[in-house]
């Protein structure tokens, strides 16, 4: 909006925007707060913060690419605190976000009350958290942490059992905490849904990790560039015109 040629917004939105951030300190990493992983990573499948800064990063000593980095380590350290106590959680089986559910529904399981919720914004560290963990939200994190995603994918195909012979990747959603149905093969609920917005972060965050072909493509377009410059970004590439993508010209059919 920002970058607009036509109907700019104002440098002002941008600061008031900024003036609702929290930043908070969990498991250990002081990070900008926001309790579902994606929100954490959508804005990167297409810009590369790495190295550039605007004032309130400047500020922290710190950059948005670094600081989904830290978000993504605090939702794997939720997971082994796993202080709700849900099945499952542990070292490599985490990611919690915006996510379909087995609910709305309340089970007594194990002699304790739960309620699953279906459709909601789940978030680390303060919830909700109803033991619903989306593999996508694992898989759109791995240029930030790919230490520790890798595991995870890798728990998630093999332990998990979560892609199996699908087509279409990942299933949306599961919870190993909820015995799902009766007929379900996996002993506890998995969401029967793919959602194409939660299969593109995975593609090309995937790109992004191996290439960086997304973030290149971005840095040439002027749109971009003059949103970042406006709102106050600055370094890394935004110093550095013509690092852009050059694609080659094929011709015309």
């Amino acid at each position: 909006g920002l970058g607009s040629p036509t109907y700019p917004l104002p440098p002002s939105s941008y600061k008031a925007w900024t003036a609702t951030f929290r930043w908070e300190r969990c498991y250990g990493y002081e990070y900008l707060y926001a309790g579902p992983l994606f929100i954490h990573q959508l804005s990167h499948v297409w810009i590369d913060f790495r190295d550039i800064q605007d004032s309130f990063m400047r500020g922290k000593s710190s950059d948005y690419f670094e600081n989904s980095r830290r978000a993504t380590f605090v939702q794997q350290r939720y997971a082994i605190e796993n202080p709700l106590g849900f099945a499952g959680y542990g070292e490599h089986c985490w990611g919690i976000t915006a996510s379909e559910g087995p609910g709305p529904s309340s089970l007594k399981l194990n002699g304790i009350e739960r309620r699953f919720e279906d459709y909601v914004a789940r978030g680390v560290p303060y919830g909700p958290d109803d033991g619903t963990l989306a593999p996508w939200s694992v898989v759109a994190s791995l240029p930030f942490a790919p230490e520790i995603v890798r595991p995870a994918i890798s728990f998630c195909i093999h332990q998990a059992k979560l892609k199996a012979s699908n087509a279409y990747g990942f299933k949306a959603a599961f919870n190993p905490t909820h015995p799902g149905s009766p007929e379900s093969s996996f002993g506890y609920w998995v969401s029967s849904w793919h959602f194409g917005l939660n299969e593109g972060p995975i593609v090309l965050m995937i790109e992004n990790e191996r290439s960086g072909l997304l973030w290149r493509l971005m840095r040439a377009c002027p749109y971009i560039r003059t949103g970042l410059c406006m709102a106050g970004f600055e370094g890394g590439w935004l110093n550095h015109p013509g690092q852009e993508l050059v694609l080659p010209v094929h011709g015309t059919a």
